[in-house]
């Protein structure tokens, strides 16, 4: 008997554990793949535990053909980026699927009449569920395993969105570089000059005037990135939700501060690479799993860049460089031996060639 494909809405705890547990099926045979954490993937969809919800709306949908669930994803509205932008569009993400045409086509088209019943006619993503989480199709880099909150998907995804009607809107790019080629001569050479030139100076974050130093992180990050192309502000909410989650992930050595004349004008947050902990972990976090975890977050070997963000006014004065060796010279201190710079718009072109010219070898991420 042939079997037939249909689309459900995600209702019931035997929707949701099947939402979580997919790309557990999708991935079992690849070894570059993260398992994320089961518990911290369901906490996205509720507003209790995510405050970006208290102005978006999730709503998830599994694929069904037969008994067998083939496919997922989540429609997502942001009224905050519909406001911002003054762009009435809508995203999906989670996107998970086999490698089937007609799976990924009734997902995608579930998701835009579920975007059109409220009014939104264009679609892009994927978001995991906004540009300040998790984001992009990964388009190379398939050789070796994600770092932390950056994406990781099989090569037929690509495939599969230009078959269903897709095309790519913008690539993010993302560097590596590792740590024992050092920072280039020519870069020592132009670092020193920007503080001569600018009077900056670099500090760590004060853990003990964490309150204040957030509210400072708060201000340069989305003043920063005002404007910037799918950038929406986070609110005060989301703000103390990621500094919950990464308070006790961060090295306040790798937190670091650039100041003019006192004011602070830039920062840089740079966090291990915990990914290379909950990959052995297998999603689940109970006693084995802390203990493990505890004792693998000594041997991570990498970092993640994540947070790079000097205020308008003195954007061309350099400083991102002199954040970036700070920041270099104190991994290496650490014994971190590798870095991620990501993600950078493709048109960035003023930190892509920075990021280069440090040495830093580029893979990218595309949105569709």
């Amino acid at each position: 008997m042939e079997s037939i494909v249909k689309i459900v809405p995600v209702r019931t705890n035997e929707d949701r554990k099947a939402f979580v547990e997919l790309p557990f099926q999708i991935y079992c045979n690849d070894p570059n793949w993260v398992p994320p954490l089961r518990r911290e993937v369901e906490k996205i969809f509720h507003r209790a535990s995510n405050p970006f919800l208290e102005h978006a709306e999730i709503e998830r949908f599994l694929c069904v053909d037969g008994s067998r669930v083939t496919g997922r994803i989540a429609g997502i509205v942001d009224d905050n980026y519909i406001q911002f932008h003054n762009e009435k569009i809508a995203f999906f993400g989670f996107f998970e699927s086999v490698n089937d045409v007609e799976t990924a086509y009734q997902l995608t088209e579930t998701v835009k009449e579920w975007a059109k019943d409220r009014g939104l006619t264009r679609l892009r993503g994927p978001l995991n569920p906004s540009m300040n989480a998790e984001c992009a199709f990964l388009l190379e880099g398939f050789d070796s395993p994600p770092v932390i909150m950056m994406p990781y998907n099989p090569p037929y995804y690509l495939e599969l969105m230009e078959a269903v009607g897709f095309h790519k809107v913008k690539d993010l790019y993302a560097f590596h570089k590792d740590s024992v080629k050092g920072i280039p001569v020519r870069m020592e050479r132009l670092i020193k000059l920007i503080r001569r030139r600018t009077g900056v100076t670099i500090r760590h974050i004060d853990m003990k005037k964490i309150n204040d130093e957030i509210r400072v992180i708060k201000k340069i990050y989305n003043e920063a990135w005002e404007r910037n192309w799918g950038f929406v502000p986070m609110t005060d909410a989301e703000m103390d939700e990621m500094v919950k989650f990464m308070k006790p992930l961060a090295v306040p050595d790798l937190v670091l501060f650039a100041e003019i004349n006192g004011k602070p004008v830039g920062v840089s947050i740079t966090i291990p690479d915990y990914n290379q902990v909950l990959k052995r972990l297998n999603g689940r976090l109970g006693v084995g799993g802390l203990a493990k975890f505890a004792y693998y977050r000594r041997k991570i070997t990498g970092l993640r860049a994540f947070v790079f963000g000097v205020l308008k006014e003195y954007r061309r004065a350099g400083l991102h460089a002199v954040l970036y060796y700070e920041t270099e010279k104190a991994g290496v201190r650490l014994g971190f031996k590798s870095c991620e710079l990501s993600w950078n718009l493709e048109d960035n072109h003023e930190i892509n060639s920075f990021d280069s010219a440090l040495g830093g070898k580029i893979y990218t991420p595309i949105l569709c």
